[in-house]
């Protein structure tokens, strides 16, 4: 099909809901929630399926970069379609993440974030403060724009995630703020697009893995408190909900006075965080409570597997917010990527016979092919094949 024109693109552009529009530092309703991890055994679809099925969802924390001295890159099934880079054996190579990233930020107006460190990170920081500033350079130059002349292997190719967010479980942290302040500055200094930084500290306050470098020293965009697993959680509201703490941290102690704070809870009954999950009227009046502070900035949820298998929930997250649910937005009437670098033509995906005949169709590579409730094209660009990835998704590879 032909590529619309500027003008075309932009009347598209404004018939998309405004709960497309990504992240929004002045707002609070806004919606995160975590991607990578395939939470649980519920089953976990590719990044583009939640982007095109979720237009209330603002940000994705794309989860986990598990090490960071040795990189080491986990994101669970999704790997099973990426490869290794040879110098880096614990980083993946994803090219079909990489498009994704590309049709979630410019299709659907996401926000994705790369998430950092995760509750299986054990590297305990950094040995000196030029040490963690080597290495947030470093991770600058495989997440962020291009740089030419780098030779730093880039897990998604030409793709730059729009920030960073830092979840950090282990109480022994060295040398996290000259890393994290770096790395803020790496993106202040770039003015290529607007980037963020956020961390999901637990809710005691302070919180043992993050206060170095939430203590004022380091301007975070906002934090996702992780409300759940701790006695101060949703599911203690109201005798213990520690709201009130968080939003003083916003307001006094942080180096960025305009931080929002995210109300964090898990996003289904089942999984690790059964035990901290709220009844609808605890989260109801935790966020209510939370409506009434300027630091407040929406919900962030865990994870984004357990989301859709909780029929509902994200509808009544956003009317809490004081919102309606839109309903996911018709497949575009043609996709055009920006070109994104494949390192490797290796694959380790499923593969299975093409749902339909295969070549000479419209659907490029990495498009969606095929799926449960799928009504679009299904015949593929040569020489592509869709491919069965699950239930829901097949693709053309």
């Amino acid at each position: 099909m032909p590529s619309l024109s500027f003008t075309a693109a932009l009347g598209l552009l404004s018939l998309l809901p405004a709960a497309q529009a990504g992240w929004n530092q002045n707002s609070n309703n806004n919606i995160v929630v975590y991607w990578g991890q395939n939470s649980g055994s519920v089953g976990q679809n590719r990044l583009s399926y939640y982007c095109q099925n979720a237009p209330d969802v603002d940000v994705i924390n794309i989860s986990f970069m598990v090490g960071i001295t040795n990189l080491n890159l986990n994101l669970a099934n999704v790997g099973n379609n990426c490869t290794s880079f040879p110098q880096a054996p614990n980083l993946l190579n994803c090219p079909q993440v990489a498009a994704d990233i590309v049709e979630c930020q410019q299709t659907y107006g996401k926000t994705i974030m790369m998430s950092l460190f995760g509750s299986t990170y054990s590297e305990s920081g950094f040995s000196s403060s030029s040490a963690a500033v080597s290495a947030a350079q470093e991770i600058w130059a495989m997440y962020g724009p291009v740089q030419s002349g780098n030779s730093t292997p880039r897990p998604f190719g030409n793709a730059v995630v729009d920030g960073f967010d830092f979840d950090l479980e282990d109480p022994i942290e060295n040398n996290m703020e000259p890393f994290a302040a770096e790395l803020k500055t790496l993106m202040n200094a770039n003015t290529s697009k607007k980037f963020y930084l956020s961390a999901a500290p637990q809710c005691p306050y302070p919180d043992v893995s993050d206060q170095s470098f939430l203590n004022g020293q380091v301007a975070f965009d906002w934090v996702n408190v992780q409300f759940y697993n701790n006695g101060c959680g949703v599911s203690h509201y109201p005798t213990d909900f520690n709201w009130a703490t968080w939003d003083n941290w916003a307001k006094t102690v942080s180096a960025n006075k305009n931080a929002k704070v995210l109300i964090g809870t898990p996003a289904n009954v089942g999984g690790a965080n059964a035990g901290s999950f709220p009844t609808d009227s605890q989260l109801s009046g935790a966020i209510n409570l939370a409506k009434g502070s300027s630091s407040f900035g929406g919900v962030m949820l865990w994870d984004m597997a357990q989301l859709f298998s909780n029929t509902g929930y994200l509808a009544k997250i956003v009317a809490d917010l004081g919102g309606s649910s839109s309903p996911p937005p018709p497949p575009p009437p043609s996709t055009t990527l920006a070109t994104v670098t494949r390192t490797s033509t290796a694959s380790t995906g499923p593969t299975s016979s093409p749902p339909s005949g295969g070549n000479g169709g419209s659907v490029p590579q990495w498009g969606q092919c095929g799926g449960n409730g799928y009504t679009g094209p299904t015949q593929c660009q040569a020489p592509f094949k869709c491919v069965v990835e699950s239930e829901w998704w097949s693709s053309c590879q």
